[in-house]
């Protein structure tokens, strides 16, 4: 699955953490200058997935993104920019599996 991510200067482990669940980043998008917070033309070609990260974002820019999104029937997931909340979002939404890890942890008490 490929994902278009709007929000956030910097992505930090978040591309790492979507690869190992199946997903590419097809691109990020800051969201920071005005042009991105005008109306967005599309998304870019081959998006399977739209991440609007909420707290690096405005309010016009993720509805613009967000308008886009269900025009080209994309699916939107919008959670914080941090690792844990975006697997959490991903696994909530049936975009992955439930982490092994997480179950290994819960059931050796550690």
């Amino acid at each position: 699955m490929n994902a278009t991510l709007v929000g956030a200067d910097r992505l930090g482990n978040i591309p790492a953490v979507l690869r190992s669940r199946g997903i590419a980043v097809l691109q990020h998008i800051s969201g920071r200058p005005a042009s991105d917070q005008r109306r967005v033309p599309g998304l870019p070609r081959g998006t399977q997935l739209l991440i609007l990260f909420t707290d690096f974002i405005n309010h016009n820019a993720m509805q613009s993104f967000r308008r886009a999104a269900q025009e080209q029937g994309i699916p939107v997931l919008a959670c914080r920019r941090s690792s844990s909340c975006l697997v959490q979002c991903l696994e909530r939404n049936g975009l992955c599996e439930a982490s092994a890890d997480l179950g290994i942890a819960a059931s050796t008490g550690r």
